[in-house]
Order: structure tokens, then sequence, then C-alpha cells
């Protein structure tokens, strides 16, 4: 029997707890039914026996404490709420516990915003890890030394797993019971819960929005620039003529600013002001990709579907409900 350990940090979000719980507590009922054995000890773990979840609006009581479990085989993080420094700063004190258990052979999975607390016990150092696409820049910010992967919505390595935003936690729930229990007990989860089990992409969801949280002033300017004038062909040589800057230190300095190369940014705007016009707009593909200042069709193609993960005509059909009607 697999034991399964959902941690209840102060500040969680409580459909990040209960989800789990539901879904391998399920697993148990239709192996049940079927007149087989449970495959999972479902536990809710915490420091306290009562712990206050999503900045107090409710209380979770656990099932046992961390420091009565000796040994187990997956530590659920879920997702966090409120302010993240905060947070992790009222939860400290599972750090400790859950380093030891992944040395011990425990593996370890963080749900959505849960990728924080992990981040935090060093454990991802130089490893891939996901989270909700909304936190990436606070995310860099705070953990420089990890690989996150904003457009993944499940990552696997050594052990430890990670999903991406919001709902897409149960992806990664299903990826584990599949895992543990095969897939064609996955597959009955999936369609008890309408959960798609495709692990899918965070790309087509991600609204892009830059990173000017910093203080680089010249390198704002770019950014503006770039923003206000995205439907122009524009290259790096220019940009840093324009504003006075060597193109090596424009790049070096822009990267490190918004994690993202002035060509990539530039693309990326434009990606997204091409988005907006697929969602609502009537005009024909070719239309506004002259509008955002394309030309070539197959390099707009290319580059939508490296950003989305969907081509121009998947995203208006998906997203654009006059068009859909």
């Amino acid at each position: 029997m697999k034991n399964i350990s959902i941690l209840v940090p102060n500040s969680a979000i409580l459909g990040t707890i209960e989800g789990p719980r539901l879904l391998f507590t399920e697993v148990n009922e239709y192996l049940k039914r079927l007149g087989k054995p449970p495959l999972f000890n479902v536990q809710l773990v915490g420091i306290s026996k009562e712990i206050p979840v999503y900045n107090g609006m409710y209380n979770v009581y656990t099932d046992a404490l961390i420091c009565d479990i000796n040994e187990t085989d997956l530590i659920i993080i879920p997702a966090l709420a409120g302010d993240l420094k905060t947070t992790l700063g009222k939860n400290r004190d599972l750090i400790p516990w859950i380093v030891k258990q992944y040395k011990a052979g425990t593996e370890v999975a963080s749900l959505c915003l849960g990728a924080f607390l992990l981040a935090s016990t060093g454990l991802v150092k130089g490893k891939k890890i996901a989270t909700h696409w909304m936190a990436a820049n606070d995310f860099r910010k705070m953990f420089p030394d990890v690989h996150l992967v904003e457009e993944k919505v499940i990552t696997d390595e050594n052990g430890i797993y990670s999903s991406g935003g919001a709902f897409s936690y149960l992806k990664l729930i299903l990826y584990l019971i599949e895992k543990y229990a095969g897939r064609e007990i996955a597959v009955f989860c999936s369609k008890a819960f309408l959960i798609d089990i495709e692990s899918g992409s965070q790309s087509q969801f991600i609204i892009f929005n830059g990173q000017k949280n910093h203080e680089d002033e010249p390198v704002k300017k770019v950014q503006e620039y770039i923003e206000n004038n995205f439907t122009e062909k524009m290259a790096v040589e220019q940009l840093a003529l324009m504003f006075a800057l060597s193109r090596r230190n424009l790049e070096r300095r822009f990267k490190k600013a918004t994690s993202n190369t002035v060509t990539e940014y530039i693309q990326r705007v434009k990606i997204e002001a091409a988005k907006k016009k697929l969602e609502s707009a009537r005009e024909n593909v070719n239309e506004i990709m002259y509008d955002v200042g394309y030309s070539d069709p197959k390099a707009f193609r290319n580059i939508f579907k490296r950003v989305t993960g969907l081509s121009p005509l998947q995203y208006r059909g998906k997203y654009n409900r006059e068009l859909a009607a």
C-alpha cells in the first residue's frame, strides 16, 4: 500500500487539498467494487491538528502530525494563497521535514503555487519545475537557480513532480495515479471526474505582460517602445542605437531584467496582440498577421504555434465565441 501524505500548509488553497484526497480515495473505492484491496493510505498531515487555510477562511483538521510520520511514499504540497513571502515564512517549519523525507526516498509533488514551498527546500536547484504562469516572474526572481518551465503542466524529475496553474493540478494527480495504479484506473478516474487525461500545455492560457518589476530604467524604456510600436519592423541593433547602448550590453541587460531576449520579447508582444484580435475580430488570419507587423505567413504560424501551442486557426476556433457560434 502506498502512503500518501497530503500536506496542509498554513494559508493553503483548500481545493488543492481536497482534490487530491478525493482522487486517491476514489481509486480505493473503485478497487473495493472490484473486490480488490485498497492501494492508497491517504492522510492529511501538518504541524498541528487544526490549520487555517486560504487566508483563514477555513480550518482543516489533519489526520496526523508531521512529527509522527516517519515514513511515507508521496508528499503532496498544495497551492498557497496570499502574499507568498509571508506564507512561506508561516510554513518554514515544514521544510526540514520535506527534505528529510525526500532524502529517505519519499517522492514529492507540488501543485500550482505549492512550487514556491518546494523550491524553498532547495531540493529543486537546477531542476525543472512548473507553477502557475501568472506567478512565473515572481518565481524566477525568488528562485533564480531553479529551471522554471513556464509552459509545462507536469514535470517529473528524480522523484520530484510539479504541476502548472490552477485546476491543471488534477492532471498531475491523474499522472501519479497512472504511475502507481496503472493506465486503466487512471482512465477510470479521468472519466469519473471529467478530467482530460492528456497533460497538455499552459502555453495557450498564458497572457504575456512582460517583466517590469526591475530597476533597469533603460531596459524599461526599450520594453515600452516595443509595446507601443510592435506593428513596425524593428531590429536589436536599431533599438540599441536608439537608446544609446551597445547591442551586447542591451541584450545582456534585457535578458537579466526580463528573462527574455529582445527578439523573444518582440515576438511575445506581437503574438499577444494577434491573440486578442483572433479572440474578437472577424479579420482573416493574414490580415491579423499584417496588423501585428508580420509579412511572412509561415514565420507567423511557426512563431504563433511555438508561443501558444496552437496554430492561429486552432486558437481562433477555440477562443472566438462569435465565430464558433
